[in-house]
């Protein structure tokens, strides 16, 4: 009875592939993942002074009050500005992650052995994300919408 031990299937594996590899299809692929560290670099550095940003008014605010109504009103402002900016990072955060979900999708398409095959599988991933990117978009609608209803308490006498 023959037995492949795991380090023979992975020699195996490698001596039968090792004549296909192609150096300059392994570097662009490095660049697109460097390509894409980048770009979340960069929305995340934008996304914290943005944060940063917002903080440093809230707490400028905070230091002109001298009636507890008026805290209440810059909180819910604070509120409202916090939930935009969360939504916003939030949007884009999803939009670079579905860019880049899409040009892997298509990378893939490129260089698979059966292209036509997997155009179809391209097409349903694409189409499943972009639901899901209208289903976030709507949920972050009606939490914006119900932060901004919501109205400080006010004293009755």
């Amino acid at each position: 009875m023959f037995t492949n031990t795991p380090f023979e299937s992975f020699a195996k594996s490698l001596s039968v592939t090792a004549p296909k590899f192609d150096p300059a299809a392994m570097q662009d692929s490095m660049k697109l993942v460097q390509d894409n560290l980048k770009a979340w670099g960069a929305l995340a550095q934008s996304q914290a002074q943005a944060a940063q940003a917002s903080i440093t008014e809230t707490m400028e605010s905070f230091k002109s009050i001298k009636e507890p109504q008026a805290a209440l009103e810059v909180m819910k402002t604070s509120a409202e500005n916090n939930v935009a900016l969360a939504t916003k990072n939030l949007k884009a955060a999803t939009a670079l992650s579905i860019e880049q979900f899409n040009a892997t999708l298509d990378a893939i398409e490129k260089v698979h052995p059966a292209p036509e095959a997997f155009a179809g599988v391209a097409k349903g991933l694409k189409a499943a994300v972009a639901a899901a990117e209208q289903a976030l978009d709507s949920a972050l609608k009606t939490s914006a919408v119900a932060v901004a209803s919501a109205a400080p308490a006010k004293k009755t006498k």
